[in-house]
């Protein structure tokens, strides 16, 4: 059994920066993938970035180069670093842990919004 919860969204004007937060408890070292998916109404839920317990990182094309996705080496905590921001990129993030036997589990969202 595994919690887990963002926090760090907000309003930003494009072209500015912010940092998610995801907070994991429970069996943590159950954990082995932690990432960062995001969903505007209507659309589907999109990975944004992943990162697993060995520290190897997957990200989307879309954010390649702007965004970085890091953890502490315990998997309590991943942070995801979006830089270069951009109007596209507004949407509720959603963090996500995913177990060594496939059981995924989410946090409840967070808002990020980017202004033109």
């Amino acid at each position: 059994q595994v919690r887990v919860a963002e926090s760090g969204g907000g309003l930003v004007q494009a072209g500015g920066s912010l940092r998610l937060s995801c907070a994991a408890s429970g069996s943590i070292f159950s954990i082995n993938v932690m990432g960062w998916y995001r969903q505007t109404p209507g659309k589907q839920r999109e990975l944004v970035a992943s990162i697993t317990r060995d520290g190897s990182t997957n990200y989307a094309d879309s954010v390649k180069g702007r965004f970085t996705i890091s953890r502490d080496n315990g998997m309590n905590t991943v942070s995801l670093q979006m830089n270069s921001l951009k109007p596209e990129d507004t949407a509720v993030y959603y963090c996500n842990a995913q177990t060594r036997i496939v059981v995924d589990y989410w946090g409840k969202g967070t808002l990020v919004t980017v202004s033109s």
